[in-house]
């Protein structure tokens, strides 16, 4: 197994690839209505009580509920999360509901893939690492759990990974800080072990 090199926070490559967000526009919506006369929606209340509203640029998937909350999934930017309600509250206008507020956005979580500049051995790692589940025969990638600040990694045995879970750029950053500490901890006590199992072995 190759033995880590430190890696910054800058060697590690992380984009954004969805983001939930949810916000209220603190109007009642007709949803049979909107589903009636808007040609980008889905609705089926027998199996959903939101609408699926689709949104073309940015590409991304509105949920909308008749009490005026949405869920936004499939944007990369609370830029473009801002655009998509924007696009939302132009399409109830036509249906005759007015937004007169401007909506607040909380993210839920943050979806990213990138990779870190490690050879993993997902076996061992498993072992000395907390938090973690690998099932090789169900799925490739461990499952790794971070407490503070709170994210769920999968990695993968050539380095590649994806972290869900962070609600902003900073607990982002933080994690894959936390991410590659706690990797290159436990690497090291892996090296060691080896190492003083085979200066055990030569003295015999």
């Amino acid at each position: 197994m190759a033995v880590a090199k430190v890696v910054s926070r800058e060697d590690t490559k992380l984009k954004v690839q969805n983001i939930v967000a949810t916000t209220s526009l603190e109007k009642e919506v007709s949803l049979t209505k909107l589903a009636r006369t808007q040609p980008n929606t889905e609705y089926n209340p027998d199996t959903f009580p939101g609408l699926v509203l689709r949104v073309k640029e940015p590409k991304s998937a509105v949920l909308v509920f008749s009490s005026g909350n949405l869920v936004c999934t499939g944007t990369k930017s609370v830029s473009q999360v801002r655009d998509v309600v924007s696009q939302v509250i132009k399409q109830l206008k036509k249906i005759g509901v007015n937004v007169t507020i401007t909506p607040k956005i909380t993210v839920q979580n943050i979806v990213a893939s990138g990779a870190i500049d490690l050879d993993l051995n997902l076996n061992t790692l498993s072992l000395e690492l907390e938090n973690t589940e690998y099932e090789p025969e169900q799925f490739p990638g461990l499952v790794y759990k971070l407490d503070n600040p709170t994210a769920t990694f999968l990695l993968f045995s050539n380095g590649k990974l994806v972290c869900t879970g962070t609600k902003n750029k900073a607990q982002l950053d933080d994690s894959m800080v936390q991410l590659n500490k706690n990797v290159r901890a436990a690497l090291k006590r892996i090296k060691d072990l080896a190492k003083k199992k085979e200066e055990d072995e030569n003295e015999f």
